[in-house]
Parts: C-alpha cells; structure tokens; sequence
C-alpha cells in the first residue's frame, strides 16, 4: 500500500559506508557534509589511513539512499570514485548523531 510504502521510506536507518577512489585531498569531506545537511541526515565522515573515506549515516530511509547514490556516483567535482561500499544497515528508533560532522 502507499500507506506502508511512505512508512518504509520515512522509517530512520543507519548505515556505514567506505568510498574508494581518489577521495582524499579533493573536499570529499567537505562536500559529503554539505550533500548530507541538505538531505537532512546525520553522521560523520573521515578520511582513512590507506586512502578511502568513511562514515556512517543516520536518517530516513529515502534520504539516505540519495547520500548513497551521491557516494556512489558523483562525490565531490575532483574526486575519482571508483567504488562505495555499504554495510551494518538496521533500522533505528532514533538518530545516535546531532548533526553531520568531519571527524579528523
């Protein structure tokens, strides 16, 4: 039903993430942040010892799934991404974050 499917949508999730590519040192974070806060979703993001971004991202389910496709495809306008990697996905009663921020 609509009903049920616009729960589903509007139902909070939390998921990790890991971007492979050429995401450091070209505003990945930066402009991760940005996408996240005009989606309205939470979390972090950082960048890692071997060259990826991480991070995780807490909110309802269609928003997020537009911050995974952004992971996927566009990143920040230097960035090269060659893969996006998701994993722990659950459902969640409430959001574990404030807002959305760059973990150093």
């Amino acid at each position: 039903s609509a009903a049920a499917a616009m729960a589903e949508s509007e139902a909070l999730v939390s998921v990790d993430y890991e971007v492979f590519g050429r995401v450091q040192g070209v505003f990945f974070r930066k402009y991760t942040q940005g996408e996240a806060k005009r989606l309205g979703l939470v979390g972090w993001v950082q960048n890692t010892s071997h060259g990826t971004v991480q991070g995780q991202i807490q909110g309802p389910a269609a928003r997020v799934r537009e911050l995974q496709e952004w992971l996927r495809k566009t990143g920040s306008p230097q960035s090269r991404i060659s893969r996006a990697e998701f994993c722990n996905e659950k459902k969640i009663t409430a959001l574990e974050h404030k807002d959305f921020q760059i973990r150093m």
